[in-house]
This record gives structure tokens, C-alpha cells and sequence, in this order.
């Protein structure tokens, strides 16, 4: 999933358009698209982290972004934050505060919700995995898995929070931006 926004769509940025002398409004639309891409990435690490019991480590490390630049000359930018899926993999239970009990694994997958408790699984491979026996020789041992930063990120309830953020905040950057090329480009 990517979150993109073309500048040109937003009404209050339309007013710069005829305003702004070109190399202006490029230079001022890449950098805000930088910046509230940057702080877009920020809103929604919060916004997983709310809502699923993850260290800012974990999610970071499941959110890219792609910086805006202008390619030759063509009123064509874009700034990407997205979750690359790693291949269809989830994420074993480890990283929601797995703990061994008496009688299997304690997980807390959800930030609100309680813990529960995955009878016969254990911890293994140096505190890395955690892992249930399966069938009648409790054989083959497998890893327990759950779902991943990518369809976190996917979640509306997640999603929607920085799309508002980034349609609240583009035109406000942009603005900002616009008025300090504009008085260096007059300088």
C-alpha cells in the first residue's frame, strides 16, 4: 500500500499556481512534499504503535518512504510512504511481548486488548522465535506467526488517521515553504 498525494488536487494550494514563478513552486513543492512526508512517516509509526503492542523499532523498520524530486523538468512529483510486504511473510509472536509460562506463551498482540496464553508453545532460537509442536510425535516443530507491519499499516482505522494528517498538514508546509523560496528567490 502506498499513500501518494498529487498538490495540484488541493484547493488551497491552487492560489500558488498563478502566483509562484515555476522554479519556485518546484522547489517549494518537493520540499514540502519531503517534509510532511517525513513527518507523515512519524504519524503513522504512532498510529501502529497505538494500536498493536510493537516496539518504534519494529514498525520503523517495516516503513519506507521515497523522496520527492523533479525529473526533468515535468510538473510530476511524488513522495511515497509505504510498507513493503517482505514476500508475504508475517511476523512470528516474539515481537508482541512473548513471555513463557507454565503453560505455553503469553502474547499481547493488540495494544488494548489482554494477553493471551498459546498452550504447548515455547521460545527458542535465543529468545528470537516462538514456536509450537505439532501433530501426534510433536513433529515438525513451527513457528507462530501473526500478521504483519504491512497489513498494519493497511488497517483504515490506522491509514485514515494520516491521510487526514497529510491533507491537514501539506497546504500549512507547503505555504511555508512557498513564502521562503519566494523571499530567497527575490533576494
Amino acid at each position: 500500500m502506498k499513500i501518494t498525494g498529487q498538490i495540484v488536487n488541493l484547493p488551497a494550494l491552487n492560489k500558488w499556481l498563478t502566483a509562484l514563478p515555476s522554479e519556485v513552486y518546484e522547489k517549494a513543492a518537493i520540499s514540502a512534499l519531503n517534509k510532511v512526508v517525513a513527518q507523515a512517516r512519524t504519524a503513522m509509526s504512532r498510529e501502529i504503535r497505538n494500536e498493536y503492542n510493537l516496539s518504534a523499532k519494529t514498525v520503523n523498520d517495516g516503513l519506507r518512504t521515497q523522496r520527492a524530486n523533479s525529473r526533468q523538468g515535468t510538473m510530476s512529483w511524488s513522495a511515497v510512504l509505504e510498507s513493503p510486504s517482505r514476500k508475504g511473510r508475517s511476523m512470528n509472536l516474539i515481537h508482541f511481548s512473548a513471555r513463557q509460562t507454565k503453560a505455553g506463551v503469553s502474547v499481547q498482540i493488540k495494544r488494548g486488548g489482554g494477553r493471551k496464553v498459546i498452550a504447548g508453545a515455547f521460545i527458542a532460537n535465543k529468545g528470537r522465535t516462538v514456536f509450537r509442536r505439532e501433530g501426534k510425535a510433536h513433529l515438525p516443530i513451527v513457528p507462530l506467526q501473526t500478521i504483519e507491519v504491512a497489513q498494519m499499516f493497511n488497517a483504515q482505522r490506522v491509514n485514515g488517521k494520516v491521510l487526514d494528517f497529510i491533507k491537514a498538514k501539506l497546504p500549512e508546509v507547503f505555504n511555508h515553504e512557498a513564502e521562503f523560496f519566494l523571499k530567497r528567490h527575490r533576494a
